[in-house]
């Protein structure tokens, strides 16, 4: 038995509704992917104008390993729009009607993301920011269809033994639909949720307050610096090692950073900003450090934390600066990681067990669903430093490997801690939430061949029972 699992970092609202659409996850090529929308449209017909969404595709696992191109998406649906998002959500595809839709041309310019063109076409890649061009153009769902989606998170959620989920990024109305879930007794997924970098969550936070209740925890914004790396929008200090003068991007100017930073600390809220590349982690931390006093307690994250100039390092420490680390990212980047970034670069990525050293804990999650959803993989990856499938034998860059104390601990109390919820969740102690999940195994000890078999047997939230092996 253990505390329940609290996952530092994922997508509970985005996950439930990415349910209902196409998973593309686990694609060997493209046209996997088309042969599997036209499987799809062949079994339910889309209706007049209706969209067609589908999530999960990285051209890393390709042979070709190269963006596709939309053109058969054209042949195969001219009059319904359809957006795929990238795996890590920072890039997608869409077919000529949904480019229509959203006014995208080849010669369409944005700030923090990219149109991708070729002959003086788009080719239907869009990278970051560009992709609001389409996706706003989707229709919204139903209350129903919320409701419906965020239930279904639930239920794989305490499935797979966790208690608490940080919600990274979502609008105030968002948080509105989930308080009327939990307060109707629907809903009983503690949620730690992060609200987007926009003015209208700004305005309604600061007016209500700070949101504290048994299931629903609102104190911080996530804000976006860079975008990804398998995208190649992680913004680099120095160019990408596999495409010579490019650097990637910041997703804004810096100033908007400082000026947030400004704002949210004189409001006494959590910052928790998105930043993969070493020079988006520069910008970030010097910004943090302008604001946070030494010694400070305001809990300040950077979710990520994936390439850090070892130049840098010491400014988690120096400012108390959180790094909120998702360790399959690790293992599911390590094939190409290298291509991205040059060996010496690669080196101070993924450095967990460095970074963990700056301040004496560190927090861990999954970012699902851009990985997968269970903890015990994060848990395998932060130890043993290997994917799922055992691979590499040696295991990955592990002088950054953590204990296996070190990782229960980033998935339970150094989670709750990340939170300002360590008195009350993060560790079976009297006077906590009894928030409790059960294994089949001992992860202190079962052997590293087994331990990715271990089964949830149970899982407890405040005392009740909500998840039972079958």
């Amino acid at each position: 038995m253990y505390p329940g699992f609290i996952d530092a970092h994922a997508h509970f609202y985005r996950y439930g509704l990415g349910l209902r659409e196409l998973d593309l996850t686990g694609t060997t090529s493209w046209q996997e992917i088309v042969q599997k929308i036209e499987d799809l449209i062949a079994q339910q017909p889309l209706q007049p104008g209706e969209w067609l969404i589908g999530r999960g595709w990285d051209q890393n696992d390709w042979q070709v390993k190269q963006f596709p191109e939309n053109t058969l998406l054209n042949e195969l649906l001219p009059d319904h729009p359809v957006l795929l998002t990238r795996v890590d959500g920072h890039a997608a595809i869409a077919n000529a009607k949904a480019l229509a839709l959203g006014g995208i041309q080849a010669d369409t310019k944005i700030t923090g993301g990219d149109v991708i063109a070729k002959d003086g076409k788009p080719t239907g890649v869009l990278i970051d920011n560009a992709i609001d061009l389409v996706s706003t153009r989707i229709p919204p769902p139903s209350q129903e269809q919320v409701a419906e989606a965020l239930l279904a998170a639930q239920k794989n959620c305490f499935a797979a033994g966790l208690t608490t989920v940080d919600d990274c990024g979502l609008d105030y109305e968002q948080v509105l639909q989930i308080e009327k879930l939990q307060d109707e007794g629907k809903l009983q997924m503690r949620l730690y949720v992060m609200l987007s970098d926009a003015p209208q969550n700004y305005a309604a936070i600061f007016k209500r307050g700070m949101i504290e209740k048994p299931l629903l925890h609102v104190r911080s914004f996530k804000v976006y610096a860079d975008g990804a790396l398998g995208s190649r929008g992680a913004c680099l200090l120095h160019h990408y090692s596999d495409r010579p003068n490019y650097y990637g991007f910041l997703l804004r100017e810096q100033r908007h950073f400082d000026s947030v930073a400004n704002i949210i600390y004189a409001k006494g809220f959590q910052m928790c900003t998105h930043a993969i590349g070493d020079s988006a982690n520069r910008t970030i931390l010097d910004i943090y450090g302008k604001y946070l006093p030494p010694q400070n307690d305001l809990r300040w994250r950077i979710e990520h934390a994936q390439v850090v100039s070892a130049d840098d390092i010491y400014k988690f420490g120096k400012y108390g600066i959180v790094p909120s680390v998702q360790p399959t990212h690790a293992t599911s980047d390590m094939y190409w990681a290298g291509e991205r970034l040059g060996k010496q670069r690669e080196k101070t990525a993924y450095a967990f067990r460095q970074l963990l050293e700056q301040n004496g804990w560190i927090p861990l999650g999954t970012d699902f669903p851009v990985e997968d959803i269970d903890p015990l993989k994060t848990f395998y990856a932060a130890v043993f430093r290997k994917d799922a499938q055992g691979a590499p034998p040696q295991g990955y860059q592990t002088e950054n490997a953590l204990s296996r104390k070190q990782a229960l601990q980033g998935m339970t109390i150094y989670a709750a801690r990340s939170n300002f919820e360590e008195k009350e969740k993060g560790s079976l102690e009297k006077g906590k939430y009894a928030d409790l999940v059960v294994l089949d195994q001992d992860l202190m000890e079962v052997n590293e061949s087994r331990l990715l078999q271990t089964k949830v047997v149970a899982t407890i939230s405040n005392g009740k029972l909500v998840y039972r092996r079958p």
